[in-house]
């Protein structure tokens, strides 16, 4: 019965397309770890979703990056691209509020690629546990394709 307390878990990708290593990520913040560790997807498609189930507990205004609290205090960020939150919410359609529960799967925020590339930002977002105190180890599956919703790109286990 106590074995199940020290499960390992994961966290299914964001959003369609391919993982890379969080140190190849082309913005210091997220390649030196700063903002926590994890990994990337260099994205493919254009709905993000919940990683786990949870709860939303963060999802800026410029709807360019959310947060998750998942079990035992594991917290997660999906920061859709690089340097986004300039584009002040342009191209980013919100599908849940703040607050909302969510399972894994369920779409939260709903991007227009094309208007954001022809801005000229990157697409690479950044997955990351941004508090590493709760976790006891994690491993990330880079260099693999992914989809949204279903395959495992982070394993982990808390403390």
């Amino acid at each position: 019965m106590f074995g199940k307390f020290k499960k390992e878990q994961s966290l299914v990708a964001p959003v369609s397309g391919r993982t890379i290593d969080i140190k190849e990520v082309p913005d210091a913040v997220f390649a030196e770890k700063m903002a926590g560790d994890g990994l990337a997807i260099d994205p493919t498609g254009d709905t993000f979703v919940a990683p786990a189930d949870g709860e939303l507990t963060m999802l800026f205004g410029t709807k360019h990056a959310y947060g998750m609290t998942l079990d035992k205090g594991v917290q997660v960020l999906v920061h859709i691209g690089l340097d986004t939150v300039s584009l002040n919410g342009e191209g980013f359609t919100a599908l849940k509020e703040q607050g909302d529960r969510v399972k894994k799967g369920e779409p939260i925020v709903r991007i227009d690629r094309d208007f954001i590339k022809s801005k000229g930002f990157s697409l690479i977002t950044p997955v990351i546990f941004t508090d590493m105190d709760v976790l006891k180890s994690f491993e990330p599956h880079v260099g693999i394709d992914v989809e949204a919703g279903v395959t495992p790109v982070l394993t982990y286990k808390s403390k």
